[in-house]
């Protein structure tokens, strides 16, 4: 039926909305990723409590409107940049996985690569210290260490069963009491983010690398390979 004005509707292209929808979504994502990564610099350098909605919106060049569109409050931007800060864990763990490293190797590197990124990427500076901020967060952040000791057991479990008969420099101080895998992961954990921490106090970091593979020498039960000198792509 012809509307009284005289002007047929306007025939809908399914294609084309689609498309639009596509573009709106991109856009959309993008301008979360530049929201995240504002708020996990501010989270980073003034902590939690510090940091106002206004300071993210200001960082990410953005209104404080556009950050509420897409945060509804401080919190729970605390809690995505403390969920990209697991899942950028996780991305260097499958990472390193894929190369097929003997287990004691790939604990080493996936130590080295996530100190590594403590030093340089702000996503990781900002998840470690929301989670020690976070008794001061009004929300429920995810559990810390428990994915990654799992991690690090698992590949300490299969190395139990899988002596790397390249490496032959044994380290004697954990040879003679050849701890459980349970137990050499929870110490590594502890030392890890230990290590991290006070790096972050004294250095800013700078001296992260040198501190795990003194961490790396004399935990693990047999010596680690060289450490990379550069972040690998995640």
């Amino acid at each position: 039926m012809t509307p009284a004005n005289g002007e047929r509707p306007r025939a809908v292209n399914p294609t084309t909305e689609h498309g639009r929808a596509g573009l709106t979504q991109e856009r959309a994502l993008r301008t979360r990723a530049q929201i995240l990564g504002a708020a996990a610099h501010a989270f980073a350098t003034k902590g939690f409590p510090a940091v106002t909605v206004l300071d993210v919106a200001e960082l990410a060049g953005m209104t404080k409107g556009a950050v509420y569109f897409h945060y509804p409050n401080k919190e729970a931007l605390a809690r995505a940049v403390a969920d990209e800060f697991y899942q950028t864990l996780n991305r260097l763990a499958d990472n390193v996985a894929q190369q097929n490293l003997h287990p004691l190797d790939a604990v080493a590197q996936l130590l080295t690569r996530t100190a590594l990124a403590f030093r340089d990427d702000l996503v990781i500076q900002a998840g470690a210290r929301l989670q020690i901020e976070r008794s001061l967060i009004a929300t429920d952040l995810p559990t810390p260490y428990i994915g990654y000791t799992r991690i690090i057991t698992d590949w300490l479990t299969q190395a139990t069963n899988n002596p790397n008969p390249q490496t032959t420099t044994t380290n004697p101080q954990t040879t003679a009491t050849n701890p459980d895998p349970q137990t050499t992961a929870r110490v590594l954990i502890a030392a890890f983010f230990g290590a991290q921490h006070i790096s972050w106090i004294l250095t800013d970091r700078t001296d992260i690398t040198q501190r795990v593979q003194e961490i790396l020498t004399t935990i693990l039960p047999t010596t680690p390979p060289t450490a990379p000198t550069t972040q690998p792509t995640t």
